[in-house]
């Protein structure tokens, strides 16, 4: 495992750990979502399952988290995660280990960016796997929610922010901004979902509430005919940590990287 400090398009240090296989089948990038690290239970588990079939693993914090780059996860949007990944992408092509197509995974925030690359330049992707990936702003906006979070939503509108405690990391707190959601109202997987022929696996929990079955389901059935797979834990949150949920995830990511071709 190798650790190293790269800079973004904004001059921002990136913390990257690159995992080397010794027999190289395959290269793949897993990516956090919003707030999370590269070290979260859920991220190690699917790097895992790619180390143990051969393949080289990258995984990064992006700026504007709760890891060792730099930034607030205050001004956390689906914009600076999405140019952070092209960044460590760029990065990438000049290392001895490149090569394409490559896989990319992704929870939630980083799931969308990953699909939203894929999008963009499918012959650069073997596979992908948005995993309980937001699938638009507009979808986040409209979901159906409990009184409280109703609440809560619209007081992070009216003044601006709301205050939020990392469940992965006990202590880390943040506000934040509003403007994450206007960003992620600019963004919609659907648009462009045909481009999305490579093989996509999708993986969600039925005690996720952020990004919900129901929403998962519309992103499956967009999806052109083909290599997708869509896979529901039952009893799983939106950020798996549990060992017999993420035994599960493994389960799946496994399988299913052994049948890529």
């Amino acid at each position: 495992m190798e650790k190293i400090f790269i800079k973004n398009r904004k001059n921002q240090k990136l913390a990257v750990v690159i995992e080397k296989s010794k027999n190289q089948k395959g290269l793949s990038f897993v990516m956090h979502g919003l707030g999370g690290y590269k070290e979260q239970k859920n991220i190690r588990t699917m790097t895992q399952a790619f180390l143990d079939n051969d393949y080289t693993v990258v995984t990064f914090d992006t700026a504007n988290t709760f890891g060792e780059s730099d930034g607030c996860y205050d001004d956390a949007t689906v914009t600076n995660y999405y140019e952070d990944l092209e960044d460590v992408l760029d990065w990438s092509k000049s290392q001895a280990w490149y090569q394409e197509p490559f896989c990319l995974t992704g929870h939630s925030l980083g799931g969308i960016s990953v699909a939203l690359f894929a999008e963009k330049f499918p012959w650069k992707v073997k596979a992908l796997a948005p995993i309980a990936t937001v699938v638009s702003g507009k979808l986040s906006a409209e979901k159906e929610r409990t009184p409280e979070d109703k609440k809560e939503f619209n007081n992070w509108k009216k003044y601006g922010y709301k205050e939020v405690s990392s469940n992965s990391k006990p202590g880390m707190n943040g506000k934040l901004k509003w403007s994450h959601m206007e960003d992620r109202m600019r963004y919609d997987l659907l648009l462009e979902v045909g481009k999305l022929t490579m093989p996509v696996l999708l993986i969600v929990g039925t005690k996720d509430t952020s990004t919900p079955v129901d929403q998962q389901k519309i992103l499956f059935e967009a999806l052109p005919i083909g290599a997708k797979e869509l896979h529901v834990i039952d009893g799983a949150p939106h950020t798996i940590r549990e060992s017999e949920h993420l035994d599960i995830l493994y389960g799946f990511f496994d399988k299913w990287i052994k049948g890529l071709k």
